[in-house]
């Protein structure tokens, strides 16, 4: 594999970011297709994004192309008086092309995602993982994440 380096997205990389992102929103439509439909991710959405302060897209790049990416925010814990006053960075988005997976592309997206963490003096990282995404939690704890809440939810209001 050519070398790869982590940067900050671009306008030139929404063309790769578009499909990245329909490969993470199929995965979501497979595992709660409930909650999940297939999205269009606008020149805005994109835009939004790198112009905020508070959050970035980081991509993994290969010979000038973005083979996958991690979209990173800086958030405050709720201001709830049994809570610590804490920021975490929150990985919102990740996703690597299936071609390129099992090739440390992703270790190095989190990676990358806690280095952004740092630079920003956030107190912990956070992420989300579908429960029946068994590869992914697996990825997800070799990179030092564990299970600390589960979501519950009820579909039913009767």
């Amino acid at each position: 594999m050519s070398d790869m380096i982590i940067r900050k997205a671009t306008n030139d990389d929404k063309t790769e970011l578009r499909k990245l992102y329909l490969a993470l929103e199929e995965d979501g439509v497979r595992y709660q297709p409930e909650h999940f439909v297939i999205g269009v991710r606008t020149d805005e959405f994109f835009q939004s994004i790198f112009d905020a302060d508070n959050q970035d897209i980081l991509v993994a790049d290969i010979d000038g192309v973005a083979v996958g990416f991690v979209h990173v925010m800086i958030l405050q814990q709720k201001k709830v008086s049994c809570l610590k006053p804490q920021s975490v960075v929150y990985m919102q988005d990740l996703c690597v092309s299936e071609d390129k997976r099992n090739n440390g592309i992703g270790a190095r997206l989190v990676r990358a995602a806690k280095d952004y963490g740092k630079e920003h003096g956030v107190d912990f990282i956070r992420t989300q993982v579908f429960p029946g995404n068994v590869d992914g939690m697996r990825f997800y704890e070799r990179n030092g994440f564990c299970e600390m809440m589960k979501t519950i939810e009820c579909q039913s209001l009767d």
